[in-house]
């Protein structure tokens, strides 16, 4: 388990990554969860009206970039999770025990929400909820961590601090960290240069030895003579270099102090070791790094038009789809292929004290409107797109609907827990806000909600309600 990468310094490094995506991550998923599920008081923001397309694909992205940076994170920590004895103590358990909590709620979170990008979900409880409690488990267990590791975190959070003039770690015992290999525990019980070579018991034999070697840091075993026959031309040469000592050097002969300069010219094992640490932490944080700019450059394009040309693993491709738009929920997964296409349909407008109902006919004579808005989804995937319909406006002052009514919007699915939507004044007065007909010059697909559909500035896809059949103001 002993390598250069796994210490304290680099454990505070990909902490420090870890904890600012952590905390992105939280930030953009609880304003998008209340966008979903707002509390009665709350009221957000309509421009710019690309702000959730931003917000979850940062949401998203940074949840993606987690996933190597927790892998590398993990292998990093590795010996100080299965050490032994794995508990010390009352106070140690307790650590362990908050350790425990948020490793395993950070490996749910991020692959429960990686699954969902791809709408599949193997598990039996209601991804929304799940992800939002775990959400503050995963943050309370964070903050709990960072005040137990406090003390190490501030000794090596500077570089300068972390390693000395060779590249080596600098082993700090008082710190209290949980990742001193035997090597480094002999170094600092003993002060003695060659104690880590002394401290290992055995190493296997061959290149698999002499690879852990030079991991470590170890000086390679010194050579035994394989032969008697060996042992005796050791014995002959040793005796023949004493004699040649005894004798004066010939001119042109290397002189003993030449001898000693070339000797003192090359590199000292701490220097040697120091080098090697530095190349294998080098090595390690260029393949961290490499795996998360992959990560994220091949799945970004869903969401950002520079990425597009590069989106290998995005769950959508952006202009791909009817009416040049990719597509959630079909007409047939919702249940609508009947209804929505029948002959009689009505979009039926409630008031207070005046309600409406008109077809579709009707609808465009009452004058439409252009917008050009995004469609976000909460999986990560969004794209500006043109809507043509009527405004949200106009069909509440048809039914005489005060100034800063809410509004609930039902769909034709009969199932689902998106087919009624409430609406806040926010988005019911703005301009943009359309009951749209047409996407991008043509009539509304069947799968993005024809005949009619809900476009407002700043919302999740999923409160864009498709296939709708009644709007009603609620207060």
């Amino acid at each position: 388990m002993a390598s250069p990468n796994r210490n304290a310094r680099t454990a505070v490094v990909l902490g420090r990554l870890l904890g600012v995506a952590f905390l992105v991550c939280f930030a953009t998923g609880v304003y998008s969860y209340f966008l979903q599920q707002p509390l009665p008081w709350m009221r957000f923001p309509t421009r710019p009206a690309q702000l959730y397309q931003f917000t979850q694909g940062v949401h998203i992205t940074a949840g993606i970039a987690i996933i190597p940076l927790l892998l590398a994170k993990l292998n990093t920590v590795m010996p100080a999770l299965v050490q032994t004895p794995p508990v010390r103590g009352p106070l140690h358990l307790l650590e362990r025990l908050s350790i425990a909590v948020f490793v395993a709620s950070a490996l749910v979170q991020v692959t429960t929400g990686l699954l969902n990008t791809y709408q599949w979900y193997p598990w039996p409880f209601p991804f929304k909820q799940v992800h939002n409690a775990l959400a503050y488990v995963l943050i309370g267990s964070l903050v709990l961590h960072i005040g137990v590791k406090l003390r190490l975190i501030t000794r090596y959070w500077r570089k300068r601090d972390s390693y000395d003039e060779h590249g080596r770690f600098v082993v700090d015992p008082d710190a209290g960290s949980e990742l001193l290999s035997p090597v480094q525990e002999a170094l600092v019980a003993s002060a003695a240069p060659d104690a880590a070579s002394q401290s290992v018991a055995s190493y296997p034999r061959g290149i698999t030895g002499r690879v852990l070697r030079w991991v470590d840091g170890v000086p390679p075993e010194p050579a035994a003579p394989e032969s008697a026959a060996e042992t005796r031309l050791g014995g002959q040469d040793s005796a023949s270099e004493t004699r040649a000592a005894s004798e004066e050097p010939s001119i042109g002969e290397p002189q003993a102090g030449a001898a000693e300069a070339s000797r003192a010219s090359r590199a000292t094992p701490d220097a040697t070791r120091g080098r090697r640490e530095r190349i294998a932490r080098r090595g390690f944080f260029a393949g961290v790094t490499a795996a998360t700019v992959g990560v994220v450059a091949l799945t970004a394009g869903q969401s950002s038009t520079l990425a597009e040309p590069v989106n290998v693993f995005g769950a959508r491709q952006r202009h791909r789809g009817p009416n040049d738009l990719p597509v959630n929920r079909t007409a047939r997964a919702a249940g609508v292929l009947a209804t929505a296409t029948a002959a009689d349909w009505s979009l039926t407008v409630v008031g207070h004290d005046v309600s409406r109902t008109f077809s579709r006919a009707e609808l465009i004579a009452l004058g439409t409107a252009e917008a050009e808005l995004p469609i976000a989804c909460v999986e990560g995937w969004s794209q500006m797109a043109t809507w043509k319909g009527v405004r949200m406006s106009d069909l509440l002052g048809a039914v005489q609907a005060p100034p800063g009514s809410h509004v609930r919007v039902t769909s034709l699915e009969r199932h689902g827990g998106y087919r009624v939507m409430d609406m806040g004044p926010e988005y019911a007065e703005d301009p943009t806000t359309l009951v749209a007909l047409e996407l991008n010059g043509a009539t509304l697909d069947l799968d993005h909600g024809f005949p009619a559909r809900i476009i407002a500035p700043g919302r999740p896809g999923v409160l864009q309600t498709k296939w709708i059949e009644k709007i009603e103001v609620i207060a």
